[in-house]
């Protein structure tokens, strides 16, 4: 009896030492994850009835999802961003129309160079979800539609990254193809292509930046900045796209959101209700109040 009573006592002592001996902890892979963003829902509406200085009744809503999928893992890092938008407004005697459509996705692969610089790989591609109608013409006419335009960016460079909200990435040597998949829109050349033709290929160099700043408390500031040359044909016209959004915080889940967006694009025609066609400086603009949920 003794002897099992000594036997387990040792296996108890055997047992404790066991459990307090350190171990190796097993790395958490999903640490090296950093997802957020989220989906905001805005409304706007105004009405009228018997008005003297008069008005237009109309309704408008959009649905927008912004999101980063941001890893790191030692001198690695891959940043991603993607917005998703959809929107639709509807006016007095003038049916339901097209106020926001946007796919964008925003790659960046990059490698430590040194604390604030890493050589990088970049890609971006934008479309949209529908077909867009100039609608001074009667009958509406189809200027755009689904990958017509569609325009993928990608190429290698360096970057300077501060900070998840400041980053800018220069490629010296970007290809970019713009594609058009509609047949009517690709037949008469629109966006720059051939006449015919697809696609069109462009070598030459971008640049993407995007900062984002709290302005104060609850509000914050994001801006996107989007340039690309092309040496093929005419450097100096330079593709621009910048964007704005301003996000003020009302509670937990109100928001209000105003964005204004530019392009400039050289190849990119607007027509005229004269069924004539310009370059000109693309401006768009949203504001609404609406639901957030952010993860």
């Amino acid at each position: 009896m003794k002897k099992l009573s000594l036997l387990l006592a040792a296996l108890c002592m055997a047992a404790i030492s066991y459990a307090q001996t350190p171990t190796t902890p097993t790395p958490d892979t999903a640490k090296r994850w950093k997802i957020h963003g989220e989906n905001t829902f805005l409304i706007s509406q105004s009405s009228y009835k018997n008005w003297s200085a008069g008005g237009v009744n109309a309704f408008a809503g959009n649905l927008i999802f912004n999101y980063d999928f941001n890893y790191k893992k030692d001198v690695w890092s891959w940043d991603n961003k993607v917005i998703l938008g959809y929107g639709l407004s509807k006016q007095q005697n003038v049916g339901w129309q097209k106020n926001d459509d946007r796919i964008i996705l925003n790659s960046l692969l990059g490698r430590q160079a040194s604390k604030y610089w890493l050589y990088t790989f970049y890609m971006n591609f934008q479309s949209q979800f529908t077909k867009g109608y100039n609608y001074s013409t009667t009958p509406r006419t189809l200027i755009s539609d689904f990958l017509a335009p569609a325009y993928l960016t990608f190429g290698p460079g360096f970057a300077y990254k501060r900070s998840d909200n400041f980053r800018i990435n220069i490629s010296p040597a970007a290809a970019r193809i713009i594609i058009v998949q509609n047949d009517s829109l690709s037949h008469v050349g629109a966006f720059g292509v051939t006449p015919d033709h697809k696609s069109l290929f462009q070598f030459g160099a971008s640049l993407d930046a995007y900062y984002k700043v709290n302005l104060v408390q609850n509000i914050s500031l994001e801006n996107i900045l989007k340039l690309y040359s092309d040496y093929l044909h005419k450097p100096g016209d330079i593709y621009t796209d910048y964007t704005v959004n301003l996000f003020m915080k009302v509670n937990k889940f109100v928001t209000v959101n105003a964005g204004a967006q530019l392009i400039y694009d050289g190849k990119t025609r607007i027509p005229n209700p004269d069924k004539t066609s310009k370059i000109a400086l693309q401006v768009k603009q949203i504001f609404g109040a609406g639901l957030t949920y952010k993860f």
